[in-house]
């Protein structure tokens, strides 16, 4: 009988020791279990929204370190320009009477309300056929940006530095030839094909090119551009930035225009000529400023111009045109708060043969892709009005002997 109480006494101790047992435990847990969880619901409500989770996908996929991607977006942010890339009366005092009035019309409506000017030749004769914003157009010009490399290619082809096949290394794993420098304006490349040539065979091509001298013949208020006598210093990039940005150097319009005038028609520098009326226009005469030698080079110029049109820098060409075919060169490049955008071209037709540079001087809205589309709608408006068919554009009689024109009369510069 004592055996059974004892062992109901020790069951009902071993209940009331496990019931303690269990309180102590519901008890610890309670202290620990909050600390523990704390985390999870904090991880639980942490939420990136859509912009954190857009550059969190950008970085995963960017191979490039984040300090250079930051620096990167920095340089683009920090850019600013105190040129507005906008104009109104752009046109006001332009003298007209001697202008194509159809390639005047199509150059204003394609430069729209852009602060620049646009400037049409005719590559035969030098005639200038329209000039819209003639004060723009005929200003001290600014930095060529790329355009200069039209330059710097002709005077090493001319001196068998390259060929059209020629690839310069870049770095341990990239070589470019010129045609693709030319359609995708690289830099590298022409910084070490300028270095080849130096200052002095770099200096004498350009003189001869018309750059650092008046383009037009007695063009009233026309300004002459600079090319440096010296290369410029190395720390500004020497000989290299001159061939590649156009560092140091002013260009105007008409000096570009003339270049791609000669390029155009086989080596011919044309004194440009902006006529005044219509009696100058019925006794127009061209004048030959110099023969150049680059009749043998220009095709391998050429399919570097005409690869930028079709799929490189100027391609903005054929968001309005692409009946014709276009060769050109863009160029962008920013200074004291300015932005320029150069784009200078040629039609490569039978008939209704034209040259046509856009310059636009402002801010972020400008560079050489906007100069290119702006060319684009011109030959788009030029197209509908029927001047790339024969007989149909307003073109003026050339002189049966253009060697008999004389240039003693032509001015000093």
């Amino acid at each position: 009988m004592g055996d059974v109480k004892f062992r109901a006494w020790f069951v009902r101790l071993a209940f009331f020791l496990a019931m303690a047992m269990l309180l102590v435990a519901s008890g610890i847990a309670a202290s620990v279990n909050p600390p523990a969880l704390t985390p999870h619901r904090k991880a639980r409500g942490v939420t990136e929204n859509q912009h954190a989770k857009k550059r969190m996908r950008t970085l995963a996929r960017s191979r490039a370190p984040r300090s250079r991607y930051a620096t990167h977006r920095r340089h683009h942010y920090y850019e600013r320009f105190s040129t507005s890339s906008f104009a109104s009366d752009i046109t006001e005092g332009d003298v007209t009477a001697g202008e194509d009035p159809v390639v005047r019309q199509a150059a204003i409506d394609a430069l729209g309300n852009m602060n620049g000017t646009v400037v049409a030749i005719e590559p035969t004769s030098g005639r200038v056929l329209a000039m819209v914003n003639q004060k723009l157009a005929l200003s001290g010009g600014a930095q060529p940006c790329s355009t200069i490399k039209l330059s710097v290619a002709l005077a090493a082809l001319s001196e068998g530095v390259i060929d059209e096949g020629t690839e310069v290394p870049l770095g341990r794993r990239s070589r470019m030839n010129l045609t693709e420098a030319l359609a995708h304006s690289n830099n590298a490349y022409f910084e070490a094909v300028g270095r080849k040539l130096g200052f002095e065979k770099v200096q004498y091509y350009a003189h001869q090119f018309g750059l650092g001298e008046l383009a037009g013949y007695q063009i009233p208020g026309e300004q002459l551009g600079t090319y440096p006598e010296v290369e410029i210093s190395s720390k500004l990039g020497g000989v290299g930035k001159m061939c590649s940005f156009g560092e140091g150097i002013s260009m105007t319009p008409l000096q570009l225009g003339a270049l791609v005038t000669a390029i155009s028609n086989g080596g011919t520098l044309y004194y440009l000529q902006h006529p005044n009326s219509s009696d100058e226009v019925a006794s127009f005469q061209p004048r030959v400023k110099r023969h150049l030698d680059i009749e043998p080079v220009i095709p391998e110029l050429s399919d570097g111009m005409a690869g930028a049109v079709m799929y490189g820098t100027a391609r903005s060409v054929h968001l309005n045109f692409n009946e014709e075919s276009i060769l050109g060169k863009t160029g962008t490049c920013s200074r004291a708060g300015t932005r320029y955008g150069w784009f200078a071209s040629y039609a490569n037709t039978d008939v209704g043969r034209i040259v046509t540079v856009v310059f636009l001087q402002g801010g972020h809205p400008t560079f050489g892709p906007k100069a290119a589309e702006i060319a684009g709608r011109m030959y788009r408006n030029l197209y509908d009005h029927k001047f790339f068919v024969a007989g149909a554009a307003d073109t003026t009689p050339t002189p049966p002997d253009l060697e008999k024109v004389s240039t003693e009369s032509a001015p000093q510069e």
